[in-house]
């Protein structure tokens, strides 16, 4: 795991020194991802130059030091990663007659990969989490590539004529006469859900490369379309045409089979690995598989709050004992969760809204001083149907199918005038509860907008999803004909409902916030996460699993739940998700009242000229007085304006 910059200038033959400067100054930014080594590679006639921060994972010896050169000469490669079937690719490699191996990273067979199957096929080969920026010599043409699934970021875009790229948008303000223009159609997205949506980033002309694509650059000044090398979507597509038909009892040993070669491949490091633990679903099947194949206790880790109802130390100890887990856990008090917040700017360089970074930030930084890697059970929901709102919509849908368009389109028209006439009537709310099965007036926008423009499901979803409703709300100047990211909606033929959501989840929420705050809270503290539910063929079976399998009861994670049984007595994990929260809500109208005043003071919000004062102030005053909960409205505008002043 590490972190690379760099740069293609537009301007050729340029002096090699002063472009080995700036790009260690792109690439010591990233000093947190990468504390062990540094590297450079320049060329200087082709206007290339690679920064690079390594964190010994694989290989910790100097023959594992980037950028690398592969054995013949022709490429170079910085890499942020692993590939854990390198040492299955090195054997293969071998037989096929590559060059003697150096050492024993993965950075060099990709390498060896590359010269012997060509970057293309090279990639189709690789199973791991990744991003990377490989440089063709002979054909001087630059190429990034990103995981499967999303679990490395990487960012590029044009700034002053040349291309610049990195593994966070640190390393690119870094470079020299970098003038970054906040994007408002993309602020108005992060104002809706909580985070930038890919391809976007908060500057404009600034772009994070998607999950599963690459993008070639022949020529600095014209940078094509990424071009997917894998896709969810097409492996959804196929399970629709082939599902899955074997029995339950196959259908939990397959899947139960994938996953222990997945967690078998994510054990092997060359530092002390470990693993987080929540005592859910998802951690304890990870940890389960984990500790049967380790000949020693797996070391588990665990955050403890003292606030009820946002503590499950006591679940995960449970479920350690039972697996017999060297476990540790850590109590924090809430001071201790709030002296996270000043830090969360620098940690995602973009707004970030996700409060759960927070925890897991601690949980990170409690796990970095026993171990390097540490495996998480992230990707479970959104394979098995973990979220409540998978059902919740696909019940929302069927109620809106039954009403003919024309009447939709009406009663949209009507609730919206109420919407509005009810910000203006005191005493109002009472009375939409009784008229709205969405409980209170200040929902009633959103009926009339699932009403007003729901075709398929995936607009009910993202319209229940968001935070601040309509693209123009809040922000000032937002084009509200901006064009909504690619993979937002699938359309019909992909499943039934849960499974088209579950699918769109996979592909945006996913990859956009959950890996995004792994990643980055985990990186923080120089520590490595991986994610066996996101090895690809993990991921292919289970999006050709009929919902039957993952959905019973109204419940979700059926089919995970069984392969758990095997492992873990039900009675450990059966409880109401809680999630992996903070006390928001409470802690804005008390202990962090007067940040959020100063944040959102109205001359401020007026002067800076991106938010409109009225709206944020309203849920401001509504939420102090405590007439309704407005922390995700409000924590999504102070997250916005903690990062514009830091």
């Amino acid at each position: 795991m590490c972190g690379f910059a760099g740069f293609l200038k537009l301007d050729r033959g340029l002096n090699a020194d002063s472009m080995t400067a700036s790009v260690l100054g792109m690439a010591d930014m990233l000093h947190h991802r990468g504390p062990d080594d540094r590297g450079t590679w320049v060329d200087a006639e082709a206007g290339l130059a690679l920064g690079f921060r390594r964190l010994a994972i694989v290989d910790l010896t100097p023959e594992g030091h980037q950028p690398m050169a592969s054995a013949g000469g022709r490429y170079v490669l910085a890499f942020n990663g692993e590939v854990y079937n390198h040492a299955e690719l090195r054997r293969e490699l071998q037989r096929a007659g590559a060059p003697c191996f150096r050492g024993h990273s993965d950075t060099e067979v990709m390498l060896a990969a590359f010269e012997k199957w060509g970057p293309e096929r090279a990639l189709e080969r690789f199973v791991g989490m990744f991003a990377f920026a490989l440089w063709d010599r002979h054909e001087r043409t630059l190429r990034l590539a990103r995981d499967r699934l999303g679990e490395k970021p990487l960012y590029y875009g044009r700034t002053g004529g040349d291309l610049v790229f990195g593994s966070e948008l640190k390393a690119l303000r870094a470079y020299p006469g970098f003038q970054g223009e906040i994007d408002r159609d993309a602020l108005s997205l992060y104002m809706r859900f909580g985070y930038v949506p890919a391809p976007y980033s908060i500057f404009r002309g600034i772009y994070k490369l998607p999950p599963a694509t690459t993008v070639t650059i022949r020529d600095v000044a014209v940078v094509p379309e990424p071009v997917p090398y894998w896709s969810a979507r097409s492996a959804s597509q196929a399970g629709a045409v082939a599902p899955f038909h074997g029995t339950e009892v196959e259908a939990i040993d397959r899947i139960e089979t994938l996953l222990r070669e997945a967690v078998g491949l994510q054990m092997v490091a060359d530092v002390p690995l470990g693993a987080f633990l929540s005592g859910g679903v998802d951690s304890s099947t990870i940890v389960a598989l984990m500790q049967s194949q380790s000949p020693r206790p797996v070391k588990t880790f665990t955050i403890g709050f003292e606030e009820a109802g946002y503590d499950e130390a006591c679940h995960a100890m449970a479920v350690a004992r039972h697996l017999g887990t060297e476990h540790t856990e850590l109590y924090v008090t809430a001071n201790e969760a709030r002296e996270v917040i000043p830090s969360l700017p620098a940690m995602f360089d973009e707004p970030f809204a996700d409060s759960s970074a927070i925890p897991t930030y601690l949980v990170s930084q409690l796990a970095r001083h026993y171990v390097t890697v540490s495996l998480s059970g992230d990707g479970g929901d959104e394979l098995f149907g973990g979220y409540d709102w998978y059902p919740r919509t696909a019940n929302v849908w069927r109620k809106l199918r039954r009403l003919p368009r024309p009447l939709r389109g009406t009663t949209s028209k009507v609730l919206a005038g109420l919407a509005l006439g009810s910000a203006r009537a005191p005493g109002f709310s009472s009375h939409a509860s009784r008229l709205s099965p969405f409980a209170s007036f200040d929902k009633l926008h959103k009926l009339a907008a699932l009403l007003g423009r729901s075709t398929e499901p995936e607009d009910v979803h993202w319209i229940l999803r968001s935070t601040w409703e309509g693209r123009s709300s809040v922000v000032l100047g937002a084009d509200e004909s901006f064009p909504t990211p690619p993979g937002w909606k699938f359309g019909p033929g992909l499943g039934d409902v849960p499974h088209r959501l579950m699918l769109t989840d996979l592909l945006t929420y996913l990859p956009d916030d959950v890996l995004a705050k792994v990643d980055r809270a985990s990186m923080r503290n120089s520590l490595e996460a991986r994610a066996p539910f996101l090895d690809h063929r993990v991921v292919e079976l289970a999006l050709s699993l009929p919902t039957t399998l993952k959905f019973r009861e109204g419940r979700g994670k059926w089919l995970l739940r069984q392969v758990l049984d095997r492992h873990v007595p039900r009675a450990l994990i059966e409880r109401p998700k809680m999630g992996f929260s903070v006390p928001v809500g409470a802690w804005l109208r008390g202990p962090l009242r007067g940040w959020a005043e100063g944040l959102l003071e109205e001359g401020r919000l007026r002067q800076e000229g991106f938010l409109d004062p009225l709206p944020v102030r309203r849920k401001w005053e509504e939420h102090l007085s405590g007439a309704r909960n407005r922390d995700a409205h409000l924590w999504h505008a102070l997250m916005f304006q903690a990062w514009l002043t830091a």
